[in-house]
């Protein structure tokens, strides 16, 4: 055959195919901060009860053959029920055989954050997996206190930043539970909106009442640690609320809440169901189909909403909103 034309990779395209690199644009996955903050308790299949202590016997002095003083204790239980959480990806065979780019690898994975996100708008938020008001599982949530601090509320020349997350202190610690304690703020739960805002905080002596804060590798995650106020912080995205935009993080006592879980994330797949597809129930087996599911079973109690006081940034001043 006589030459024509020297040969250009553009004739050989379709045979020569581009270095796979790593996933090097995907975001660190998210994790869970309200369970970096709560305790954990055990949780059966039907679920666990906890005795709440309700009232605390009393002390009295006495006097010299005087009748030494006589008081009763109470407790009330509160129960913790799971609720299942669940979600199905479908791919072809083919995909499933292949797996490019690692693809079903990495959705796997990626159900992990799926769920951390699902559990903290149901816990912070009584909001569903896509943000829907109202549609969390639990019957206890964080935005069920009445106690709310406004940031931006405080003057500069009052202390500020400083003088909000003090006031939101204040709200806590001012106040007593049912046998008379004073509650204390544990912790902080709070959304990468305030970040900036945090960062160029100081109290009135001029240190930063922000700290430690993850620079490295972790820094991306949701949950990035550090300490406001000398209480332990988590700061990460999806704290929140998509329904309430105002609300951006939240402080209280995090002992007087509790979550639960039945083991894991479990997964199974099957090539044998059928499975709704653009609205229509669709043959697994009839067209080469597989299916993931993933499926958990979370619980979460909160036992005393006024333990907690809500961040708020209604005027989106210092922070905006996201």
């Amino acid at each position: 055959m006589a030459i024509t034309a020297p040969t250009k990779t553009s004739d050989l395209s379709g045979f020569i195919d581009p270095v796979q690199a790593g996933y090097i644009f995907e975001r660190a996955a998210r994790n869970s901060v309200v369970m970096q903050l709560v305790p954990r308790v055990p949780l059966g299949a039907a679920g666990v009860r906890i005795p709440v202590i309700t009232g605390r016997p009393t002390a009295g002095w006495v006097g010299e053959g005087d009748a030494k003083p006589a008081s009763a204790g109470s407790i009330t239980p509160k129960s913790i029920e799971p609720k299942k959480l669940a979600a199905i990806m479908v791919a072809s065979q083919e995909v499933a055989r292949l797996n490019p780019a690692q693809f079903l690898t990495v959705m796997q994975n990626s159900f992990a954050e799926t769920f951390a996100v699902a559990f903290d708008r149901a816990a912070l938020h009584d909001e569903g997996p896509d943000g829907s008001a109202g549609a969390g599982p639990f019957s206890t949530y964080l935005d069920q206190t009445t106690k709310a601090q406004e940031l931006g509320d405080t003057a500069q020349a009052d202390g500020g930043v400083f003088g909000d997350v003090t006031a939101a202190l204040g709200k806590v610690v001012s106040d007593t539970d049912a046998s008379g304690r004073r509650y204390a703020l544990t912790g902080w739960a709070l959304d990468t909106v305030v970040e900036p805002v945090l960062w160029g905080a100081v109290d009135t002596t001029g240190r930063p009442i922000w700290t430690d804060l993850p620079t490295d590798d972790n820094a991306p995650a949701i949950s990035a640690a550090g300490r406001l106020l000398g209480r332990r912080s988590f700061m990460g995205e999806g704290v929140a609320s998509i329904n309430q935009t105002d609300v951006v993080g939240y402080g209280g006592d995090f002992s007087q809440a509790a979550w639960g879980a039945i083991g894991g994330i479990s997964y199974r797949m099957t090539t044998e169901a059928s499975v709704t597809i653009n609205n229509s129930l669709v043959s697994l087996f009839e067209h080469n189909l597989i299916a993931i599911l993933a499926e958990a079973e979370y619980g979460f109690l909160l036992n005393d909403a006024d333990a907690f006081v809500k961040l708020t940034n209604t005027d989106a001043d210092p922070v905006t909103s996201s």
